[in-house]
């Protein structure tokens, strides 16, 4: 017996679905991206949750897009190295489940720099209805601590540590010769409690 495969057309719809996502997610443009998902979808996305429905996802989506915005604005969601099975939902639905990577690159409006925010992969399931494939099922897994990457080999490395703020910098010397306190009073800073 044959296996069911997805066509060349089925992928690359899957693909430009992904894409169509990414244009929606980072330029605010809630139409384009409620294309992508039914109205019985579900999003899990990290500390939000998971979520079922149009307005359900448009809510947890402006709580990025305008509660977090200095945060938010500016990034690029990134998808590739595509995993795709043809499956059969609970349901009966037709589909494929999707598996990626994701990189999040941003552009930093106050230093007006760019880096990549973090990286992860997906795990999605997507039908196809009335010609159009769209999510049914959205999982993001970003890669926030050891634990959370996917590997399948045998690990060696420890668990993740807690994260700790590097120690302050100490002082250093000022370059024309000032004394640091004279530095520190012509530019407004406050005097320190040994001074």
């Amino acid at each position: 017996m044959t296996a069911r495969k997805l066509s060349v057309e089925d992928r690359l719809d899957i693909q430009e679905l992904f894409a169509k996502y990414s244009w929606g997610l980072d330029l605010a443009d809630k139409d384009l991206i409620l294309e992508c998902f039914g109205d019985d979808s579900f999003f899990d996305h990290l500390w939000q949750g998971r979520v079922q429905g149009h307005a359900a996802i448009l809510k947890n989506l402006e709580e990025l897009w305008y509660d977090r915005q200095s945060w938010w604005f500016g990034r690029q969601h990134l998808f590739n190295t595509f995993l795709m099975t043809p499956i059969t939902t609970d349901q009966g639905e037709e589909g494929a489940r999707v598996k990626s990577w994701f990189q999040i690159l941003q552009f930093n409006t106050e230093y007006r720099t760019n880096f990549v925010f973090g990286i992860g992969a997906r795990d999605d399931v997507c039908v196809k209805r009335n010609g159009v494939w769209l999510f049914k099922q959205l999982y993001v897994n970003a890669w926030t601590s050891v634990e959370s990457v996917p590997w399948k080999g045998k690990l060696k490395l420890p668990p993740s540590r807690p994260f700790r703020p590097s120690p302050p910098s100490p002082p250093q010397p000022n370059p024309n010769g000032a004394p640091p306190e004279l530095v520190r009073e012509l530019s407004g800073a406050p005097k320190r409690a040994a001074e």
